[in-house]
């Protein structure tokens, strides 16, 4: 397999239970690193991720925190490597700036957070827009799709340890994927490389190798994705903002079975 860039080799001793011999082998780590999200200048978030497709996260991250609507509004991206981690300084236009200028301050935030742009429980729980795009795919389609995903992630072939998000055709081809030690670090890049490709989220289906919670359903909602299927189970206002917004929301998908929540009544 080719090195990925993503990792790293380091030596470790291989323990045993019945206390034989000690063995010694090397294998490769993800890597995982700060990074320090500038708007014009102005600190915005910290998050931990993996230094990889990283005009794709940032452009995907600035799409799923609604600070932009289209690659358009992104007029420069430079990623500098700094002694502690990583820079990440986007430059929009003003009127985009106002609401960087609106949520900024200094805040670390690990790689399970998906939230970290809001700053009060109205924002977090807003509503959300109603997904206006309708496509047709059978349950054939998707299993196809889950038992092709493991040749797509090379990244945590490599190393054991990274989530992936892909998009797949409604015939359950998968057309891109994208991977990163945070889940949605993984979703935002394949966002934003959707986005650069010109490629429409909205005729197509995302596949998380990841429990579902609320944010990463707000993402798939905010990229206008009709569908979204993730390996591990869902959490109740993830499948309640789903069924709201009129995203199909699959989990617990494996080979053999999935589940999708009845509507709710009343």
């Amino acid at each position: 397999m080719a090195p990925n860039k993503g990792a790293t080799p380091l030596c470790f001793s291989v323990l045993k239970p019945d206390h034989g011999a000690v063995e010694v082998i090397e294998r490769d780590i993800i890597l995982e690193a700060p990074f320090a999200i500038e708007y014009n200048g102005i600190g915005y978030a910290v998050m931990m991720a993996t230094p990889i497709d990283l005009e794709d996260y940032a452009v995907g991250f600035s799409m799923s925190e609604g600070l932009v609507s289209h690659t358009d509004d992104i007029l420069a991206i430079d990623a500098h490597k700094a002694d502690l981690g990583w820079i990440l300084r986007i430059q929009v236009p003003q009127e985009n700036a106002a609401k960087v200028f609106a949520r900024a301050r200094q805040r670390v935030s690990e790689s399970s957070c998906g939230l970290c742009g809001m700053d009060n429980l109205e924002e977090v729980m807003r509503p959300l827009p109603h997904i206006t795009a309708q496509i047709a795919v059978a349950d054939a389609a998707i299993f196809s799709a889950l038992s092709a995903l493991r040749s797509h992630q090379t990244l945590n072939a490599q190393t054991g340890s990274a989530h992936a998000a892909a998009f797949c055709a409604p015939d359950g081809a998968i057309l891109m994927t994208r991977e990163d030690v945070g889940r949605h670090n993984a979703l935002d890049k394949l966002i934003g490389a959707l986005a650069r490709g010109n490629i429409d989220s909205s005729a197509g289906f995302i596949i998380l190798t990841a429990r579902c919670s609320l944010e990463l359903v707000q993402k798939a909602i905010l990229a206008n994705c009709p569908m979204l299927v993730t390996i591990s189970a869902a959490t109740d206002l993830a499948i309640d903002m789903a069924e709201k917004s009129g995203l199909r929301l699959i989990s617990l998908a494996r080979a053999d079975s999935a589940l999708t929540a009845m509507p709710q009544s009343g």
